[in-house]
């Protein structure tokens, strides 16, 4: 798939990190260290823009390092780029730990990863049909 992207940034494009990994990672493009206090966020810019092809969206999700490291988290996870959206990808972080953390300039703050998805066309009823497992949810197939 070929996506389309203006790179605003001082760093090269997102890359994939290895040859089987199905996200590119995002870096922090600030001019200088954003202090996320315990419970903060931020909305951190990457300097990029996409022009991603219908039918498809772009996931920001957290980077697992960060998160169990630092407790550092993306907020809306996994937010979603639309593929109409032409502004600039930002990442909202959460520092979810008892301690300050800095996103330093050129950090690694989330991965992206592609998506294909579809539109439905409602079909109102008054009754669905009836499955298995019916309404329950929360818990209700068992804890093992």
């Amino acid at each position: 798939m070929i996506v389309k992207i203006v790179n605003r940034s001082q760093w090269s494009l997102p890359q994939y990190a290895t040859p089987l990994s199905a996200g590119v990672d995002l870096r922090a493009d600030i001019p200088e260290g954003i202090v996320l206090e315990p419970l903060g966020r931020a909305i951190v810019p990457t300097g990029f823009y996409l022009e991603i092809p219908a039918g498809y969206e772009a996931q920001v999700r957290p980077r697992s390092g960060l998160a169990a490291k630092k407790g550092v988290t993306v907020l809306n996870s996994p937010g979603t780029v639309d593929a109409d959206y032409r502004g600039e990808v930002k990442v909202i972080l959460v520092n979810l730990s008892s301690e300050p953390f800095t996103v330093e300039p050129g950090e690694r703050i989330a991965q992206m990863v592609f998506a294909r998805h579809e539109q439905v066309e409602w079909d109102e009823v008054e009754v669905l049909e009836e499955s298995e497992r019916g309404a329950g949810g929360f818990g209700s197939t068992g804890v093992k």
